[in-house]
């Protein structure tokens, strides 16, 4: 049972942290009690102006949404204070075109349009332009990805594809997570507090300016967190506790150019389930500079280093209750660097363009152990990439996307991502828009270089030497308005036809060992909505509905183990309601009612399901002062415990019904 699962999955813990890395007591005789213009801002616009609010991750240049040819959510500042979430999967259950499932204390599965496997690999995430994918597996850890969410200014949450402007992997959806500049947050804020299921946690950020409008902020958060629970409601013994620390520096030594660096570090401490401790720590550093020439000019230069360390108890090797190797650790270490560039311009009055250019390296050494490893165990890989897209206006209010990205990887050499796009305004508050987009999934080296167990004993799977990278080809189509003044809603549908998704094939004479290949194929479609309603001055109503259906196949004359079940995991229905109200005597009161539709996940090829669930979380937030909140949150209210993800076992974790309260001083 490592981190990174087995194919078929089975039931895996993994790995991560624990370490708090709190700020020493910071001087705060001259610091002052600044508002957060970002965070003010959205607070207190009206549903029409939250429309306009400008977003990055469609065009890599701000828009309005209302500009946007694309179905992408917005999670603010105020959305994620008002939920009670406490972490970046909890704050992600907030945009409706995600699936969100916990599976255990510590691990999430998150995908946009279906693939939520165990070891989903078809979602881009990124924080202020790092991206966080793991290249062993293509999918992220999510008990390693952490913020102090305070400090995020917004989220925003693409469901489709985004390979033209991202690269490999924006596949079903990007994430990309947008913390706050160091001058919007200024002074002293302190939160702390604790309760059933996280126990205790706390956390801490100061901000000053050092002169010259220089900008800084350091921050540090610890959290602690209980057991889960198993079928029968004994404890699951997987609690787990981890900090992290960090600083960003914002300043504009011109009225052209804005500088920015900031970095983070977090290691943590995990109790495996099924025997065993996971410890992991991280830390990057991002230095990015932009420089203006004009309101439809600029250019933006960004690098980054990252470091992940991870160490994973794998239990013995088991077929039939036979071991064929032992229990052991299993341990990863990654080194990335990353620099991009990307320069727009206007051309002629009707073009937009962007382009740029981007160079990675990924320097990945484990150690295996007997019954999980990968060989090579030391594997550097290389990433150039080269994009450009031109945004045409046909119309004052007609506009054509045309673009695309070319990648070269070392397993498969040169990947073409292309798009066309096309925005219709008909009003200054309606938006219709349609795309057809081609993205890669570009192999990791689980599917090239995995081995369980790992030799003398038999190699029972292993990767595909020829795997090949997953294909999609996305026909979507979305209107988006500002109804009246009290009502806006957004509507997306989409068709995704997939071509060489992963397979399990067999080798011919000896039958084993199974190698991962690219036999199946199919296409899914589906319809995403999302709706804001004020019923009253003081009380806004959100809804979200997801359809997804999924049809994936075998190719003729092809074989596939799992019959191509094993890459789907997802409900075909889903839906939300939240409830936010400001009440008198500076009370605030949030709900949010969710519906998952029965989840069909798959060990080979046998069905397993994870019942339809409501559920229900509530918060209560008094303001005593300007300075001073309290607040009690409810998660999970409906059931003392429900399952959320996992195939039916003795074994497999349920989440508990948990309270907190919470204290917020900002100074």
């Amino acid at each position: 049972s490592g981190r990174l699962g087995s194919y078929p999955p089975r039931r895996r813990g993994h790995a991560v942290m624990a370490l708090l890395c709190l700020l020493g007591a910071a001087p705060v005789a001259r610091a002052q009690v600044v508002a957060d213009n970002s965070t003010s801002k959205l607070m207190s616009m009206t549903l029409e102006q939250l429309m306009n609010v400008e977003v990055t991750s469609v065009a890599r240049y701000p828009e309005k949404l209302l500009h946007a040819a694309s179905a992408i959510q917005v999670i603010t500042q105020e959305d994620i204070e008002r939920s009670g979430a406490t972490s970046l999967p909890e704050a992600l259950r907030l945009a409706d075109n995600l699936d969100v499932a916990q599976k255990n204390s510590h691990d999430w599965g998150i995908s946009a349009r279906g693939f939520n496997t165990a070891l989903a690999n078809k979602l881009l995430v990124m924080i202020d332009g790092r991206t966080v994918y793991t290249p062993l597996y293509s999918g992220v850890f999510w008990d390693q990805q952490d913020y102090l969410l305070q400090d995020i200014d917004r989220i925003e949450v693409i469901s489709g594809p985004g390979g033209t402007l991202w690269g490999a992997n924006a596949v079903n959806g990007v994430i990309n997570i947008i913390t706050k500049s160091a001058e919007n947050t200024q002074g002293l804020y302190v939160e702390g507090g604790g309760g059933s299921e996280l126990q205790e946690f706390g956390a801490m950020r100061f901000g000053d300016e050092i002169g010259n409008g220089v900008f800084y902020r350091v921050y540090g958060k610890y959290d602690d967190q209980g057991d889960e629970v198993v079928a029968d409601g004994a404890p699951a013994s997987d609690s787990w506790h981890r900090g992290q620390t960090g600083f960003r520096v914002d300043t504009q030594p011109s009225a052209q150019d804005t500088l920015s660096f900031h970095g983070d570090f977090n290691a943590g401490h995990e109790n495996i389930e099924t025997g065993g401790v996971a410890d992991t720590d991280d830390s990057n550093i991002v230095g990015r500079w932009n420089r203006v020439f004009s309101d439809s000019s600029d250019m933006t230069l960004q690098s980054y280093y990252s470091y992940t360390h991870w160490t994973d108890p794998t239990p013995a090797y088991l077929i039939n209750d036979i071991p064929l190797a032992g229990p052991g650790i299993f341990q990863d270490d990654l080194t990335t660097y990353d620099v991009d560039f990307q320069d727009r311009f206007a051309l002629e009055q009707i073009n937009r363009i962007v382009w740029g250019l981007g160079y990675r390296f990924t320097h990945d050494a484990v150690r295996n152990a007997p019954g999980l490893g990968f060989f090579p165990t030391v594997l550097d890989q290389n990433l150039y990439s080269l994009f450009v897209q031109d945004e045409v206006a046909l119309r004052t209010n007609v506009t054509l996307t045309v673009g695309s990205k070319v990648e070269h990887n070392d397993f498969t050499g040169f990947e073409f991502e292309p798009n066309v796009r096309l925005l219709w305004n008909p009003t200054s508050t309606q938006a219709l828009w349609g795309a057809i987009s081609r993205a890669v999934r570009t192999p990791s080296e689980i599917d090239r270089d995995l081995s369980e167990p790992v030799p003398p004993a038999p190699v029972v799977l292993k990767g595909g030497a020829d795997f090949q990278s997953e294909t999609v080809i996305a026909y979507e189509l979305g209107y988006r308005a500002q109804l009246n003044s009290r009502a806006s809603a957004s509507i997306s549908t989409f068709y995704n036809d997939y071509g060489d998704v992963r397979s399990t094939s067999y080798t011919p004479v000896t039958v084993l060992p199974f190698y991962f290949a690219n036999n199946v194929e199919g296409d899914t479609y589906g319809v995403e909505f999302a709706g804001d309603y004020e019923v009253l001055d003081w009380w806004t109503l959100h809804g979200g509905y997801d359809l997804l259906d999924e049809h994936l196949r075998v190719k003729p004359g092809q074989y596939d183990l799992n019959d191509a079940l094993n890459e789907l995991s997802d409900p075909k229905h889903q839906f939300s309601i939240r409830s936010s109200m400001n009440l008198p005597a500076h009370l605030q009161f949030d709900a949010n009612l969710r519906w998952v539709d029965t989840l069909h996940t798959n060990s080979g090829a046998i069905v397993g399901t994870v019942p339809a669930y409501f559920e229900l979380d509530t918060r209560l937030a008094w303001r005593l002062s300007d300075r001073v909140q309290l607040s009690i949150v409810g998660q999970n209210l409906l059931h003392p415990y429900h399952v959320e993800y996992g195939f039916p076992s003795a074994s497999r974790e349920e989440i508990q019904r948990s309270v907190y309260g919470k204290v917020q001083w900002s100074f």
